[in-house]
């Protein structure tokens, strides 16, 4: 089964959540139908059209918004002199309850990939009264041994080209500290010549990695300056501060979601968010039903989507009413 056909929202606007933050927000599908929020990755992706086409258009009602800084939300990262400070894990929780009550929605199953299901976990853990369900691909709970992987080595053991442009910026192959913070020094310097080519550099090693196949397109899209500079600093913003959680908290919480059905769908060979994560997060929270796939870490992979679209549909059939309690 493949996505669902193109569809256009039939509701989109702005909401105010303070700090001067407004998110961008859009409804489509069927405006009675179970709700469901996609939590985009990142942080600092942004939504996509595509992410309307994971959903019975005839069965859910769906959600799609820009968390803060990144997308149509504004203010944009990418912006000089771009404040993140009240950019945090626990400010994007406050917003999605804020959405949840303003799009007068009572329960909402939260579907999320990579980041997307670090900020579910984060929600659904403050708020399990609140979630009928949770769709969730390639966990990341941002714990130190899982940015070490990514950032500080490990993965150049299968992408040593990749590898080395990260580390160009940084001073080459020779850099041995913490990138992540080394990083951040680059990406916030108000110099365009340096915070510019560090953000196509932090951004096209991700979009070179997502995939079990390199996907020249998703590289292409990862490196484009605007998007690459918002989407890297609000990613290394988060990392530095390691999600303004405590070592582990997201799996040791995960007592929480106990009444919460779930799915959890993990590529075999994901090295952006490797699979010892998704089987920590399963055997604390027995209630989820991993499937392990052959396949990279985004969700156009085939594999990875048609269990998506099978847990989206499986779902479906339990219609959560739309209205607000």
């Amino acid at each position: 089964m493949g996505l669902y056909p193109e569809i256009k929202p039939y509701l989109r606007g702005t909401l105010e959540v303070g700090d001067g933050h407004q998110l961008y927000w859009e409804e489509s599908g069927n405006p009675d139908g179970k709700p469901v929020v996609f939590l985009h990755g990142g942080p600092g992706a942004g939504s996509s059209p595509t992410a309307r086409r994971l959903f019975d258009p005839a069965r859910y009602r769906i959600v799609l918004y820009d968390q803060r800084g990144c997308g149509r939300s504004v203010p944009h990262a990418s912006l000089p002199g771009a404040d993140l400070s009240t950019n945090t894990t626990w400010h994007l929780v406050a917003d999605l309850e804020q959405l949840r009550i303003a799009r007068g929605i009572e329960r909402w199953q939260l579907f999320g990939g990579s980041w997307g299901s670090s900020l579910a976990l984060a929600y659904a853990e403050e708020h399990p009264d609140r979630v009928s369900e949770m769709v969730l691909r390639g966990i990341f709970t941002l714990r130190r041994s899982e940015l070490d992987w990514y950032y500080n080595g490990g993965i150049g053991h299968l992408f040593p080209e990749w590898r080395e442009r990260f580390l160009a910026p940084l001073g080459g192959r020779d850099f041995t500290g913490d990138a992540i913070g080394a990083y951040h020094e680059l990406l916030f310097d108000p110099d365009p010549a340096v915070h510019g080519p560090a953000g196509v550099a932090w951004s096209s090693f991700e979009g070179a990695t997502l995939t079990l196949e390199e996907d020249t397109a998703m590289v292409e899209a990862f490196s484009k300056p605007a998007y690459a500079l918002a989407f890297a600093r609000i990613e290394n913003h988060y990392f530095v501060h390691r999600g303004w959680f405590e070592e582990g908290q997201l799996i040791r919480n995960a007592d929480r979601l106990r009444d919460i059905p779930g799915v959890i769908v993990q590529g075999r060979y994901d090295v952006a968010t490797p699979a010892m994560t998704a089987w920590d997060l399963h055997r604390a929270w027995p209630a989820a039903d991993l499937r392990i796939v052959t396949a990279g870490h985004a969700f156009s992979e085939p594999n990875i989507l048609a269990q998506l679209l099978a847990a989206t549909n499986q779902f479906a059939t339990d219609q959560t009413p739309a209205g607000a309690g």
